[in-house]
């Protein structure tokens, strides 16, 4: 050791960075902050170099870079701009992390869920991107499994794919809801049969066994509006009136077995939990609100029935 004045025992080190003792012989004894000498005892002495060395050992530490990507920057591997900015992208993540559980707890405590009902939520709602659309994608190959891709039917599918990416950086209440509920959704089995069976008539009408949308002789906004207004009014679909509200959406002279066949037609495309599908597709990316028409075609059927 030729020159003391410029070397630093490692309590001076401590004492000059601030950095304990125990951390700076760790960091030694890995390689990261290598003793500039020794003493002829043996002690380790550091340099104004080596003093450099551990401030950035510790910025990059408190940056939460890991001991193996600390020794890479130091030898020059990787660049500590490259470094910077996947530290951003992770924080960035973190950020959207706890936003989200800020809405989950929100959401439970105005909701005042029970603890297990809590603990779905958040499970759900932290689900990552590419987890959020395998849920919604097994729920899509499972329902139209073996259904021709190529069938009316099946279009069903590529519109059920269409999930958001994720949800908003910032989701709100009625989103994180909407969320929750919607993989509840899709897990229903229930839902899941009723969506294939939706596809299956879709696929017999392609092949003239069976009517579907594309053969019902009706405008649907005719029957929202006019059905839709009957509802409203509560006009029974069983009474006379009723007949009047037909004659808007349909020609007068079809026949009681023709209106019996459509009526089939029309309920088994007809059914609340998919509107509620692409309602809540809807709040996920922020659409303005749609108001409900099947209840209007649930009145349509139940008319062209007792016509």
């Amino acid at each position: 050791m030729n020159d003391h004045s410029e070397l630093f025992t490692i309590g001076q080190l401590s004492a000059r960075t601030g950095i304990p003792v125990r951390t700076i012989r760790y960091w030694s004894d890995l390689g990261l902050v290598p003793p500039t000498a020794r003493t002829t005892g043996g002690y380790r002495c550091y340099g104004v170099e080596a003093a450099a060395r551990a401030d950035l050992v510790r910025t990059l530490r408190e940056l939460g870079l890991g001991l193996e990507t600390v020794r890479r920057v130091l030898d020059g591997r990787v660049g500590v701009g490259e470094i910077a900015r996947r530290h951003a992208l992770a924080l960035d993540a973190e950020i959207r992390t706890l936003k989200l559980r800020r809405a989950v707890l929100w959401s439970v405590a105005e909701r005042h869920d029970t603890t297990e009902e809590m603990a779905l939520m958040h499970k759900l709602a932290q689900l990552s991107a590419a987890e959020r659309q395998r849920v919604v994608d097994d729920f899509v190959d499972r329902v139209f499994d073996g259904i021709d891709p190529d069938a009316p039917g099946a279009g069903l599918a590529e519109a059920m794919r269409q999930l958001p990416a994720e949800l908003p950086e910032d989701p709100t209440r009625e989103q994180v809801d909407a969320w929750v509920e919607l993989a509840e959704l899709v897990g229903d089995a229930g839902f899941r049969q009723r969506v294939r069976e939706m596809a299956q008539a879709g696929t017999r009408d392609a092949d003239g066994a069976a009517g579907g949308p594309a053969a019902m002789p009706y405008d649907p906004a005719r029957v929202v509006e006019h059905a839709g207004a009957a509802l409203a009014a509560g006009t029974d679909p069983g009474g006379a009136e009723a007949r009047a509200v037909l004659g808007h959406v349909l020609t007068a002279d079809l026949p009681r077995a023709e209106r019996l066949r459509l009526a089939d037609q029309v309920d088994t495309f007809t059914d609340r939990r998919v509107e509620r599908y692409w309602q809540l597709l809807g709040v996920l990316n922020g659409r303005p609100p749609f108001p409900e028409s099947v209840p209007a075609f649930e009145w349509f059927v139940a008319a062209l029935r007792a016509a």
